[in-house]
């Protein structure tokens, strides 16, 4: 059951920051930067699936989400909760869970055999259903889970997060031209407002990712020319 009283979404922002460094969740590394999925170098990097491991923060912020979706969308406002392949998975289930409501989830691509469906569980036409993920970079993974789910009759016109990049200035225009709305409870902006406060870095590195965060595309280019 979720409790009754919350912080403010200002003050959700910071505590997720705080969870996500306390977990060792994100990390920053200037000196040696993560390679990402894309191939394309980063002194950031968040790994959300981490939180599983941690069943208080996790529950926590299960239930920041939810209750972000009620503050910004409604109580009665959805009819399915559904989790993208793979990482979105574990917290739709909690959010359904937490909501009352059915989950499905949403293959990335369909898996070849028997229906050949992408989605597995029970939707049905017309439901209205909320997508819910670990985190949301540029949009792009977004768009294809929604379109499956719409594919399959169902209307899907919002996505909810844990954690959102919110560098990439063209991020919210894709969404926004799929009709999407993004419901986030962080951002790298938020984190490194935070590790600045518990001086979870060296001022170097801190500087250095402040960097990149104001020009992800820039600092990349630079540091591949190197």
């Amino acid at each position: 059951m979720l409790p009754s009283v919350f912080p403010d979404q200002k003050e959700i922002a910071r505590l997720t920051a705080s969870m996500l460094l306390e977990t060792n969740a994100v990390d920053f590394n200037s000196k040696t930067p993560f390679i990402l999925s894309s191939g394309m170098p980063s002194p950031t990097y968040v790994d959300c699936r981490k939180l599983l491991g941690f069943p208080r923060v996790r529950s926590v912020l299960m239930d920041f989400l939810t209750v972000t979706i009620m503050r910004n969308i409604g109580f009665e406002a959805f009819d399915n909760i559904a989790g993208g392949e793979t990482a979105g998975i574990p917290f739709s289930v909690m959010v359904a869970e937490r909501m009352t409501l059915p989950m499905t989830y949403i293959r990335k691509k369909p898996k070849g055999y028997g229906k050949n469906s992408r989605i597995e569980g029970l939707m049905q036409c017309n439901d209205r259903v909320l997508l819910v993920e670990d985190l949301a970079t540029d949009g792009s993974s977004k768009i294809s889970f929604v379109e499956a789910i719409r594919s399959a009759g169902a209307i899907c016109n919002h996505t909810a997060v844990i954690f959102y990049y919110a560098i990439f200035k063209d991020a919210d225009k894709v969404l926004q031209d799929h009709r999407i709305t993004l419901h986030h409870l962080c951002t790298w902006w938020d984190v490194l407002k935070e590790a600045k406060t518990r001086h979870s870095f060296d001022v170097n590195t801190l500087d250095e990712v402040e960097r990149f965060l104001k020009a992800p595309t820039n600092w990349q280019r630079e540091y591949k020319s190197l």
